[in-house]
């Protein structure tokens, strides 16, 4: 048997762009419907015609309009709980990435949700820069026709807590639009402002909207996918394989290689993906905080509906490794410490954002001594969170397992050891152990979709984890033909070439055989000088603009308090010198580059 003819695209190159916007966002869902719809066109020898548009058009009044910006997929997860509540009430919903947002149809939108995140000192995430530019700047029309609620995630830990949302918020607002609800601003307990959030966004959309008459009845070329059966919420138990330390002994860092069974899950990644773990708080931490308190571990303690013995809930339920303002500010009320209330003032941000990430629960517990009741505690403190790893493996070759890169946390604080919940979950659990996780998917840091492509990856430390995936798929989806391949650049980081270099037999091996085209590195130890990846970028700013001007992808995961500030003010140094541009424009260049998904961050 002949094997089948391979048919050629029928679309143009700026016809195959047009569709990959239109489908932006879609959703699996989405994508299975237009299949379907572009089917049944096809087998008909139809083409879409404009009076489905004009009922698109005529409808799009009617229509809810629900956009997130997430850096860590919260947002996302919310945005798309209120879209499946709203389909299910009958309304026309239509869900976008903040960056998939077609910012011309702003000035004819009727009704819209804003669900959107505050990263770090009062930034937007990287999905929501430009749209957050556009709102705020002077381009932005007269909204007197649009209805607007805006839901805002934050930390209160730091000052510029939900900033983005309140910003968003005011500016619509000024420009005549009319806010259907006050915003939210949801804490790290994202659900106990979340939750009747949406549930009056949801009220108010079905009294303000009509459920809109589907366009045409849909048989897709294949049922629709179930939905996974192991969530954020109903994570896998997955098998620990392997907890290998890939750091010298000698080395002031102890990071961990780990290997987790996916077998028969169902879950599935891509190169870019996170998984996430809900952690277990170390025992000697609780059995510390137990005894600071003289507390009885046993002590059955109910809130919120859920009764647990107190040790179940500092264990499995509550942060104890990571400090919050909100937990300060009950700590100096119990303590009548006027150390702490000094702290908590406007003009100590700096010296509480110290504290908060210099000391965890415990340190306070010891330092300012207070009576907590049981059920005080667990009412202030913090639900325990999950923690996400970039997944540094490629399914096409590691199959049914993820693989991570964790660098575990563990330290002296007055004498006693301090650890992180999660890593140091990782690194003391045995083989075999299970571990409960998720697939956190990650869209905007995607692999180029053309392999022709050229991938630029600024990864130091344990930011270099997606990149291992990247280039094991790139390694086992490159063509045959060695012309149409795209080239692989990784520039690495970190403080000793001897101790850690962190997959470096990889990383050579990947080079003689041609899967990694080039290798920059910046042990910042060394030598008297210290040398960083964003000194590379600057040593090497021609080479990295051709490869920019030659369609190159430019990828960076790390650090975002320090690392992708200064590798994102090197970038911009490199494009205005070498590109001979004004700083202003070596911005719009770097935002044009993320406009069109060719400049991604996975920072933390």
């Amino acid at each position: 048997m002949s094997a089948p003819a391979i048919l050629a695209s029928p679309l143009t190159e700026d016809r195959l762009v047009s569709l990959a916007r239109v489908t932006e966002g879609l959703g699996v869902d989405g994508l299975w419907w237009l299949s379907g719809y572009a089917a049944g066109l096809a087998s008909r020898g139809a083409t879409p015609s404009l009076a489905v548009a004009a009922q698109v058009e005529a409808q799009s009044g009617a229509r809810l309009t629900i956009v997130y910006g997430s850096q860590t997929g919260n947002a996302k997860r919310v945005a798309e709980q209120l879209a499946r509540q709203g389909e299910s009430a009958g309304l026309h919903v239509r869900l976008l990435r903040a960056d998939a947002y077609p910012t011309r149809e702003l000035k004819d939108e009727r009704h819209l949700y804003l669900v959107i995140s505050t990263q770090g000192d009062g930034d937007p995430p990287d999905d929501a820069r430009s749209l957050v530019e556009f709102i705020a700047g002077k381009r932005a029309p007269a909204l007197k026709q649009l209805r607007y609620a805006v839901l805002g995630l934050g930390d209160s830990s730091y000052p510029q807590f939900c900033a983005i949302g309140q910003k968003l918020d005011a500016r619509l607002a000024e420009l005549g639009a009319t806010r259907l609800l006050p915003r939210g601003d949801a804490d790290l307990d994202i659900d106990s402002v979340a939750a009747p959030w949406l549930e009056q966004a949801l009220a108010q959309a079905k009294e303000t909207l009509k459920p809109s008459a589907p366009l045409a009845t849909v048989t897709p070329l294949r049922p629709l996918p179930a939905a996974p059966a192991y969530t954020r919420d109903a994570p896998y138990a997955a098998e620990l394989l392997a907890s290998q330390r890939i750091t010298g002994r000698g080395g002031d860092k102890d990071v961990r290689h780990i290997e987790l069974s996916l077998e028969g899950s169902g879950l599935s990644y891509a190169p870019g993906d996170a998984l996430g773990l809900w952690p277990r708080n170390p025992p000697a931490l609780v059995e510390a905080v137990l005894r600071t308190l003289e507390l009885d571990g046993d002590a059955a303690v109910t809130h919120s509906g859920q009764s647990l013995p107190l040790r179940e809930w500092l264990g499995g339920k509550r942060e104890l490794t990571k400090l919050s303002r909100p937990f300060v500010a009950s700590h100096a009320a119990q303590s009548r410490s006027d150390e702490l209330n000094r702290l908590l003032a406007p003009d100590q941000a700096a010296q509480l954002t110290r504290l908060l990430a210099e000391h965890q629960v415990i340190d306070l517990l010891q330092r300012y001594d207070s009576a907590w009741a049981p059920e005080e505690l667990v009412a202030a403190l913090r639900p325990l969170t999950p923690r996400l790893y970039s997944i540094a493996s490629s399914q096409k070759l590691v199959g049914e397992e993820a693989h991570l890169t964790v660098a575990h946390v563990e330290y002296t604080h007055g004498g006693d050891t301090r650890w992180g919940a999660a890593s140091h979950q990782f690194a003391t659990a045995e083989e075999g152990a299970r571990l409960p996780v998720f697939i956190e998917h990650n869209e905007r840091f995607r692999l180029p979709a053309e392999p022709s492509r050229d991938v630029i990856m600024i990864g130091p430390g344990t930011g270099v984890a997606p990149f291992r995936g990247f280039v094991q798929e790139r390694a086992a989806t490159r063509p045959m033909t060695t012309g149409t391949r795209g080239r692989n650049w990784l520039l690495f980081g970190n403080p000793h070439f001897r101790s850690d270099f962190l997959y470096q037999v990889e990383w050579q091996q990947a080079l003689k055989d041609g899967t990694l085209h080039r290798l920059d590195l910046a042990f910042s130890r060394d030598q008297a000088d210290k040398v960083y990846v964003q000194h590379k970028l600057r040593e090497h700013g021609r080479d990295l603009f051709d490869w920019l001007e030659g369609g190159a992808h430019l990828y960076v995961c790390g650090d975002a308090t320090r690392m992708a500030k200064d590798v994102h003010a090197a970038l911009l140094a490199v494009i205005a010198e070498h590109g001979g541009k004004s700083a202003g424009d070596a911005g719009d260049y770097l935002n044009t580059l993320q406009s069109q998904g060719r400049y991604a961050r996975d920072v933390y």
